[in-house]
């Protein structure tokens, strides 16, 4: 890029929630006219970063500078009003208003006293014009698609007179041709001289629009480049602090040794998808055998487990559970049918935090528990002990609530959950994610028990490592499709990055 001073420049960015250090001196600068990339995984610190900003947040320490003054917005419109606009990925306009109201809103025009609709209306359809888009801007803006939508965001982005546009996963739900479209507009605001942040886990969308990137990770800048200069699999490793040209096993996990392979296949899944974030997802799991699901976040990895538990329905493909069709429509047909689910957000999604260690444990149960809508307490308690035995759950008791339990702890609690059920297919996504390292090995060492005792288990984890000691098959996911299956030998982090950041192996 050239020598002139940045656009933005973040320097020496800390920030902390409750002693937890979210960024520790992160850097940032964007230069005129630049589409500048935004990688890292979940918990590297580019929201956080996005936010102080933007507005939301208010920084530690560090200093900003944007447009070659000392910058610090005091809220999300103070930054709009300064130059930048902020696009997300969950677009938050009106629906139920018009096109031009979502464009003008905040700066609308009047004439006598009155709003002036004509003018506004012809302000908004030139705006769209220069992206080639022509609609009806007097329509409501839910009469349009996902795509329209996105571009009325633009858009209305671009009439706040905004130098810096910023981008967070734009295309997510997006088809192929209407990513195409979203990029060619980000190639135009280029030519007209605004820079853009573009975040994004699709590499080859950076690949095509951006000039430079900055990878974080742990809340740290850790590498800035050309994307030229970067290569895929490169920037892929960086992101997941990993050495390309060292990458070997190294046993570091508590899995142990590995099952001697599946002797009958238990779930079969043929070309699944649920456009626009799956599109071709092929895997099978056997019968008393790990298989790990792996994949940069926003390669549809947590979209397929929600179809396979019932909680979304597929658009297309096949499941089968034990050689028969398998079409759950809800959680609780799957579960019927002896499939268990530990989601990725385990506080959000998993355990009930006002509960008791008994009343979470058990919750999925209650219905087999109870006669006449009354519990069985003392059967209850009988099971509740066994499997806080069987775990090593280590509690005051199991009236103390889960929410005063480590995370370690909070997560075995979530597999009693479902290993009380007696499934037959256990999926987990991250299930070690937040977790010390003692707890983790625990964790490890349970789920090769599971699978030893015929359970079969379908791991999802960002832990390429952990994928690669721990399930006895992998595949690799890109862009919601499955590219790559490993086993044997070729199971290597040199070869589960390459499938991520190419597409094959």
């Amino acid at each position: 890029m050239p020598d002139a001073p940045p656009l933005l420049a973040m320097h020496g960015i800390n920030k902390q929630f409750a002693g937890i250090a979210a960024l520790v001196d992160a850097e940032f600068a964007v230069a005129e006219g630049e589409v500048h990339a935004l990688v890292g995984q979940n918990g590297a610190g580019k929201s956080t970063l996005i936010k102080i900003l933007t507005g939301y947040y208010r920084r530690d320490s560090g200093d900003v500078t944007f447009a070659g003054r000392p910058f610090g917005a005091a809220s999300p419109l103070a930054s709009q009003r300064a130059g930048i606009s902020t696009i997300y990925q969950e677009i938050n306009l009106v629906g139920f208003r018009s096109v031009t109201e979502n464009i003008c809103l905040g700066r609308e025009t009047y004439r006598f006293g009155l709003l002036d609709w004509k003018r506004m209306h012809e302000e908004a359809a030139a705006l769209l014009a220069r992206f080639g888009i022509e609609i009806d801007v007097r329509r409501p803006l839910q009469d349009f698609s996902t795509a329209a939508q996105q571009m009325v965001a633009i858009a209305r982005a671009i009439g706040f007179a905004a130098r810096l546009v910023i981008m967070d996963e734009p295309t997510s739900s997006l088809s192929e041709r209407e990513t195409q479209v979203l990029l060619d507009v980000i190639r135009r605001l280029r030519a007209d001289g605004i820079s853009v942040v573009f975040v994004s886990h699709k590499l080859d969308e950076l690949y095509a629009v951006c000039d430079r990137v900055t990878i974080m990770r742990d809340g740290r800048t850790v590498r800035v480049a050309p994307m030229a200069e970067i290569s895929k699999l490169d920037l892929v490793a960086t992101m997941l602090g990993r050495d390309i040209g060292s990458v070997a096993r190294q046993g570091a996990t508590g899995f142990g040794a590995k099952g001697a392979g599946a002797a009958e296949t238990l779930l079969a899944v043929e070309a699944l998808a649920e456009a626009p974030r799956v599109r071709a997802v092929d895997l099978s799991v056997g019968k008393g055998e790990i298989v790990g699901l792996s994949g940069l976040l926003g390669s549809g990895r947590t979209e397929t487990a929600r179809m396979l538990f019932g909680v979304d329905a597929p658009d297309s493909g096949r499941i089968t559970l034990d050689g028969r069709g398998f079409t759950p429509r809800a959680p609780h047909d799957a579960i019927t049918a002896g499939v268990g689910y530990c989601t990725e957000d385990r506080k959000a999604e998993g355990i009930v935090p006002e509960m008791s260690v008994r009343e979470n444990l058990t919750l999925a149960l209650l219905p087999a528990l109870a006669r006449a809508g009354v519990v069985d307490e003392a059967a209850q308690a009988r099971i509740v002990e066994t499997f806080i035995t069987r775990l090593g759950i280590r509690c005051a008791g199991p009236d103390q609530p889960i929410r005063q339990l480590s995370g370690g702890n909070q997560q075995k609690v979530l597999l009693a959950r479902w290993l009380c059920m007696n499934p037959r297919l256990l999926i987990l996504d991250e299930p070690t994610r937040g977790i010390d390292v003692g707890a983790k090995a625990e964790i490890q060492a349970l789920i090769r028990e599971l699978a030893r005792d015929g359970l079969g288990v379908l791991m999802i984890s960002s832990e390429i490592e952990e994928i690669v000691e721990g399930a006895d098959r992998a595949y690799v996911m890109r862009d919601g499709r499955t590219v790559a299956a490993l086993d044997g030998d070729a199971l290597t982090e040199q070869n589960v990055m390459t499938a991520m950041a190419q597409g094959d192996v």
